[in-house]
C-alpha cells in the first residue's frame, strides 16, 4: 500500500492582526517596523484514559510545546480530576472533562487524540478518533483481538490519518544502533532469536469483589468486554492479567520484543505458532460472584516458525530469575543467535554483542532513557509530530505494529486452543482451522458493535 498523503497541519501562520497593525503604525511614524515572530502551531489535543501511562504520554506532549490540551476523558473521576489539575498546573490549559469519548470527540473535534485506555478499548477509541478527523497516538498492543487491529489499520488509511503506536523502542537510541549492528552482518546469519521477560511473583489468593468506588462507572469501564464484578485486582493497573480485557504478559511485554524482531529482520508474520503454559504457581483461576483472581498464565512459552529462523518467547511471574539477569534489576530482552556470536538487545542495559570467538572484544552500548518509567516517549512523540507535518507514516505506524500485535495474539490464541496453528499472514486467517479462526474476533457486549475490518 503506498504511503498516504496527509496534508500538513503545521504550515507557518501569518502574523496576527495585532502584530500587523503594530508594524504598520511603526512604519507610518518613521520608526523601524517591529516584526514579531508568529507563535508555534499548537494542535488541539485530547487524552482518552487519564491513568498512569496515558499521563506519561500527555506530559511529553505538553513538554514538546506543540499541544493545547483541550479535553480529558476517563470513566473514573478518581483519575480524571487529578489529571486535569496536573494539566492546568503544567501547561495552564483548562481541559474539559468527559466520561464518554464519543461526546468528547463530537464536541471538541481534537486534532490529536492519545489513547491510553486498557487494551479492550483501543480499537473503538482509535477508530472513532480517526473518523472524527484526528491523528492518533495509541498504546500497544493495538487491540484485544486480531480483527480489531485490521479494522484499525483500514480505518486509519481510509481517513488518511497518522496513527502512531507506543512501541517507543523503535526510536530509542540503543535500539536504533543495535538494529544497525545486526543488519550490518556483524553477528552473522541469524538462525534463532530468544525473547524473554522474567520477574518475581508467587501464589495468588483471590480478593473479594466489591462495589465500585464512588466516581467510577464500572459498566462503562468494561464497555464492549464482559461485565465482571468490580475487583481491585483489575482496576487500576491489574487488568493486563485478566483475559477479558488484555492478553497477559505476552501481549503486554511480548509485543515490544516481538516487534523488535520484525523491525530488525523485515519479517511481517510467522508461518506456524505453538504456545503452552499455565498457572502452577499462581494457582487455579477464581471468578465467582464473591471473589476473583487473575486468569492469565503465570508462565508461558511460545515458538514462532519463520521462513529462515525460529523465535521463542518465554516469561515467568515467579522465581525472580536472579540466575539470568541481564541487568542488576531485571532479565528481559532478546538474544539474537548468529554465526558470529550472540547479540542481546536489552532495555535498561542497552545492547551487548558477545563474539563467538573468545579472543574478540565484547561490544556494548548503554541505553539512554527518560524518567519516569525508563522510556523514550519524548522521541516517539517528536516522530509522531514530524509524520503529521510531512504527511508520512511514523516509525511505529499502525500497520507495522498490527503485525507485531498479531504475533503476540497468535501466541495467546495457540495457548487457549492448546495446540499449534498455521498462519496465513497475507489473508490473516488460520489455515484449515474454523475453531481457531473464531478466536480472531469476539462478540461485543450489549449495544457495542465490533468494528468492521
Amino acid at each position: 500500500m503506498p504511503p498516504h498523503s496527509t496534508t500538513s497541519l503545521t504550515a507557518p501562520t501569518a502574523p496576527d492582526r495585532r502584530s500587523f497593525l503594530k508594524s504598520a503604525a511603526a512604519a507610518a511614524i518613521g520608526a523601524p517596523a517591529v516584526h514579531l515572530r508568529p507563535q508555534a502551531r499548537k494542535y488541539r489535543t485530547a487524552l482518552i484514559g487519564s491513568g498512569w501511562w496515558g499521563m506519561n504520554i500527555l506530559r511529553e506532549a505538553m513538554a514538546a510545546g506543540e499541544s493545547q490540551t483541550v479535553a480529558l476523558c476517563d470513566v473514573d473521576e478518581n483519575l480524571l480530576n487529578p489529571a486535569a489539575a496536573e494539566v492546568e498546573k503544567l501547561s495552564g490549559d483548562r481541559a474539559r472533562r468527559y466520561k464518554d469519548y464519543r461526546e468528547m470527540l463530537a464536541r471538541e473535534r481534537p486534532e490529536i487524540v492519545i489513547v491510553g485506555t486498557p487494551d479492550h478499548w483501543h480499537a473503538l477509541n482509535a477508530i472513532a478518533a480517526v473518523e472524527s478527523g484526528a491523528h492518533v497516538y495509541v498504546e500497544k498492543p493495538i487491540g484485544h483481538t486480531i480483527m480489531e487491529g485490521r479494522a484499525m489499520v483500514n480505518a486509519s488509511r481510509a481517513a488518511r490519518r497518522v496513527v502512531q503506536v507506543g512501541t517507543h523502542r523503535r526510536v530509542s537510541s540503543h535500539n536504533l544502533s543495535g538494529r544497525e549492528f545486526l543488519q550490518s552482518g556483524k553477528v552473522g546469519k541469524i538462525g534463532m532469536v530468544r525473547c524473554f521477560v522474567h520477574y518475581g511473583g508467587g501464589p495468588e489468593n483471590p480478593d473479594p469483589n466489591q462495589e465500585p468506588p464512588s466516581g467510577l462507572d464500572w459498566d462503562m469501564w468494561c464497555g464492549p468486554a464482559p461485565l465482571r464484578p468490580f475487583n481491585k485486582k483489575i482496576h487500576t493497573r491489574g487488568w493486563r492479567n485478566f483475559l477479558d480485557y488484555a492478553n497477559g504478559t505476552l501481549a503486554d511485554w511480548g509485543v515490544h520484543w516481538l516487534d523488535q524482531i520484525l523491525w530488525i529482520t523485515g519479517e511481517k508474520y510467522p508461518r506456524r505458532v505453538f504456545s503452552t503454559g499455565g498457572r502452577p504457581v499462581a494457582g487455579p483461576v477464581v471468578n465467582s460472584a464473591q471473589a476473583q483472581t487473575s486468569d492469565a498464565p503465570d508462565h508461558q512459552v511460545a515458538v514462532y516458525e519463520f521462513e529462515n529462523f525460529t523465535v521463542s518467547w518465554e516469561h515467568r511471574r515467579f522465581a525472580g530469575n536472579n540466575a539470568e539477569k541481564t541487568h542488576p534489576q531485571q532479565a528481559v530482552g532478546c538474544y539474537f543467535y548468529g554465526t558470529n556470536g550472540t547479540f542481546h538487545m536489552g532495555w535498561l542495559d542497552g545492547w551487548t554483542f558477545y563474539p563467538a570467538n573468545p579472543r574478540d572484544q565484547v561490544v556494548h552500548q548503554d541505553a539512554k532513557l527518560h524518567q519516569p518509567d525508563s522510556q523514550n516517549i519524548k522521541e516517539l512523540w517528536a516522530d509522531f509530530l514530524a509524520a503529521i507535518k510531512a504527511g508520512k507514516r511514523p516509525s511505529s505506524d499502525i500497520e507495522d505494529i498490527h503485525y507485531s500485535t498479531n504475533a503476540s495474539l497468535l501466541g495467546m490464541l495457540s495457548y487457549k486452543l492448546g495446540r499449534s496453528i498455521e498462519w496465513d499472514g497475507q489473508k490473516e486467517v488460520i489455515v484449515n482451522d474454523p475453531e481457531a479462526n473464531k478466536l480472531l474476533r469476539r462478540d461485543y457486549r450489549g449495544s457495542w458493535k465490533y468494528p468492521n475490518a
